[in-house]
């Protein structure tokens, strides 16, 4: 693949756009379910809960994520307007219902008042962030005390295989988000490193080390 390639889909997984943008949208989706649901799991998700995603994608995993327990409210940030609409789309009926609200921001604030959220995930957003140790900040802020916040991401020693990566990247392992982390004011609660079979882009089956970060406001 020419450079130009890698650069359009590195550009498109950070903000996914056009017609091309739908495709990885649900690629993503897709390729990333593991990994999503072992972050909702791991956020022990309980009635009325009200949690916050950040970089949802096109969010196809939030009736999963309504099925862990009764009266929840979801909130999606996204910086992909094709992104927003998607999830819009596919949630309609959570959006109607006002169980779900979607709505798009800068990557850097987030637009929510101090202490709202019980629960807080994000997964595959890392590796985006602009401003990581303002943002984990931020995330902390609309947190509740003793709220969690699962950080969710692939390992830097499978994601360095990727041609792609060299691009608009910036790689984690576990130990690197754990030194960024003790720069916050959260408190690790727990660290799990999964392996998993997943499709690679060329289609063939390649093994994917994830690491879910559980943190404690």
């Amino acid at each position: 693949m020419k450079q130009e390639e890698l650069q359009a889909i590195a550009s498109q997984l950070k903000h996914p756009s056009g017609e091309k943008g739908i495709e990885m949208g649900n690629m993503m989706n897709e390729t990333n379910i593991n990994m999503t649901k072992h972050s909702i799991l791991n956020l022990n998700i309980s009635n009325e809960n009200r949690i916050l995603e950040l970089g949802h994608g096109n969010a196809g995993h939030v009736e999963f994520l309504f099925e862990q327990a009764e009266k929840l409210k979801y909130c999606g940030l996204e910086m992909s307007e094709l992104m927003f609409q998607e999830a819009r789309q596919i949630n309609r009926n959570f959006v109607s219902q006002k169980q779900a609200f979607f709505s798009l921001y800068d990557g850097n604030i987030i637009p929510f008042e101090d202490g709202l959220f019980d629960k807080i995930f994000t997964v595959n957003t890392i590796y985006f962030w602009q401003k990581p140790e303002e943002l984990l900040s931020e995330i902390y802020r609309v947190l509740k005390p003793n709220g969690n916040f699962c950080l969710t991401f692939a390992e830097e020693d499978f994601m360095r295989k990727l041609p792609f990566t060299q691009f608009e990247f910036e790689l984690y392992s576990t130990e690197k988000a754990q030194e960024l982390i003790k720069k916050s004011d959260f408190k690790i609660v727990y660290t799990e490193t999964q392996t998993e079979q997943v499709k690679s882009k060329t289609g063939e089956l390649v093994e994917r080390a994830f690491t879910t970060i559980v943190l404690e406001k």
